[in-house]
């Protein structure tokens, strides 16, 4: 699992021997940029999506911890890398990840590297649980994935779904669209406790928003919203059995 990493620490010698075994020792590591104090590092941790910061706690106007104060809602893993062991409990109070002493092992800078892959592979894997379409049938609810977490949608206010390619576009009741980077088929799934009809290979449809039905081969339906959806002859019966 590739990391985004940056390096927080004053000294440019330190650094560099940093950066050197990150790159021999840890491949997986991506060093996007490095800071020399807080006000820079607090530019690179608001421009980059980071998974990870190695960070000298004594800096010049500045430490670690004012760091990640202004920092606020830490969404990366920190590494302290340090040459005095009395900041440990600060660091365990901050949720380190990781509490590395200069001059730095490199057994122990692997054995970080590795703990916080180990961390975010797991976080991945419980996002990819969580950051699908799927419904919780008390509530009504299905969660849409975007790129910084998820939104919540009441399926009741989805008017119909449309295919496109491998996306799916979800129209709401308020005239909003959503696009989704899964397939109607995928969505079709999710939704169907929800009392949604496939009435076309490219069409899905909240049945509690159809108004009227045109006959025809296979028909199609009128929505609250006026739109007009065709309904395939395969899907014609399937669509009708919910009015019976």
């Amino acid at each position: 699992m590739k990391l985004n990493a940056i390096i927080v620490e004053d000294e440019e010698n330190s650094r560099l021997i940093l950066r050197n075994y990150l790159t021999k020792y840890c491949p997986n590591i991506s060093i996007l940029g490095e800071a020399a104090n807080v006000e820079e590092a607090l530019v690179l941790i608001r421009n980059n999506d980071l998974d990870v910061v190695f960070l000298d706690v004594e800096m010049p106007y500045g430490n670690a911890f004012d760091l990640l104060d202004k920092v606020g809602d830490i969404n990366f893993e920190t590494i302290f890398v340090t040459a005095y062991n009395h900041y440990a409990i600060d660091a365990l109070n901050a949720h380190a990840s990781y509490y590395l002493m200069k001059p730095i092992s490199i057994d122990e800078l692997i054995k970080a590297v590795d703990y916080v892959t180990e961390i975010r592979t797991k976080e991945d894997a419980l996002q990819d649980e969580v950051l699908v379409p799927k419904t919780n049938s008390v509530r009504g609810k299905i969660t849409i994935p975007q790129q910084d977490g998820f939104e919540v949608i009441d399926t009741a206010d989805i008017m119909y779904c449309k295919a496109d390619d491998n996306y799916t576009e979800i129209y709401l009741n308020n005239n909003k669209k959503k696009l989704v980077s899964k397939t109607l088929k995928y969505i079709e799934e999710s939704l169907k406790d929800a009392n949604f009809a496939r009435v076309h290979k490219s069409y899905l449809v909240n049945v509690n928003e159809i108004v009227k039905y045109v006959k025809g081969k296979g028909g199609s339906v009128v929505l609250s919203n006026g739109k007009e959806i065709l309904v395939s002859a395969s899907k014609k019966s399937d669509l009708l059995s919910y009015f019976k």
